[in-house]
């Protein structure tokens, strides 16, 4: 698909992967729009279809996400549940009968079984159950793909569907009830260092690996998708290397400047024992790399903080 001089909308737009999206859509020359949350309920199929009848999209990327860090995923296991099903499913179903040419969906690695053989490779999606604490989400995302491929199927339907490994990267959310791990521990350590406090403790006992993916890099790999990639199978978008959460929690204390020390509570819920994807599937389909190392990615991330910390809840 050619994005120069196309109408593209974007759920999610105002979000973290939202914004470095609409810069690289900018830059490819399409014609985006990004609704507010407060423009058109997604959870409301009046509204949806009147979104669609307002923006006449060519392409759509939906990226709208009812989402948080393991606590917040603990806490609403029925709203993440509700919320991310029945908006995939709208918009999806309101882009087929708009005519739309293109529905991007930002799948997760929380729809990946709890017990995948790792490197996840896309075919293992449906070998198990999903990581409990995260299974709500999890299986609400890999609705948008059944719903993607049945569609496909029974209408020629053009959905694609990715699945996003952990992203991080500046501009992400911070505040405690919706911050994943990486951005928890970059402000607990900042608040740290400046009272001067002995120890920090972090969740779980720091054996539980993650990989991420740098959130500039996501959005490029989503505009490469959308241009090269007309496939029904599922891609997974990552960097394949993977870091246990003690190693990350002693790097971010490198990078922060925290000098306490590291305490790790095996009590609390560590989620899945070990993400890392096989990413060969992007590299051959639409020639999707990451780019931004995981330390310079940090370091950026870091020094956003700092500079915006004053602004954000």
């Amino acid at each position: 698909m050619t994005l120069a001089g196309a109408r593209a909308l974007v759920t999610g737009g105002r979000g973290f992967l939202g914004r470095a999206l609409l810069a690289q859509l900018q830059e490819a020359g399409a014609k985006v729009v990004a609704p507010a949350r407060k423009d058109y309920d997604l959870l409301r199929e009046a509204e949806v279809a009147r979104m669609f009848a307002d923006h006449r999209p060519e392409v759509v990327f939906h990226l709208a996400a009812d989402v948080g860090g393991i606590g917040y995923n603990l806490a609403n296991p029925g709203r993440t549940l509700y919320a991310n099903a029945m908006m995939s499913a709208l918009v999806m179903e309101q882009a087929r009968l708009a005519g739309v040419a293109k529905f991007v969906g930002a799948g997760s690695v929380c729809a990946y079984p709890e017990h995948a053989a790792v490197p996840f490779r896309e075919d293992a999606l449906w070998d198990g159950y999903p990581e409990p604490s995260n299974a709500p989400y999890g299986l609400a995302k890999r609705l948008m793909l059944v719903q993607g491929q049945a569609y496909r199927a029974q209408y020629g339907f053009n959905a694609i569907y990715l699945l996003i490994m952990n992203l991080y990267g500046p501009g992400d959310h911070f505040e405690p009830d919706r911050s994943h791990v990486i951005a928890a521990l970059i402000r607990r350590m900042l608040e740290a260092s400046e009272t001067g406090a002995p120890e920090l403790v972090v969740w779980g006992d720091g054996m539980a690996t993650r990989e991420f993916l740098y959130v500039d890099d996501a959005a490029r790999a989503l505009r490469l998708a959308a241009e090269r990639y007309d496939g029904g199978e599922p891609v997974n978008l990552g960097t394949g290397v993977e870091i246990s959460i003690r190693d990350l929690a002693v790097l971010l204390a490198e990078l922060t400047g925290y000098r306490g020390r590291l305490v790790f509570d095996a009590s609390r819920p560590s989620g899945q024992q070990r993400r890392s994807a096989d990413v060969s599937r992007a590299r051959t389909a639409f020639g999707f790399e990451a780019g931004v190392s995981f330390r310079d990615g940090l370091t950026r991330m870091i020094a956003w903080y700092r500079e915006h910390r004053g602004t954000l809840r």
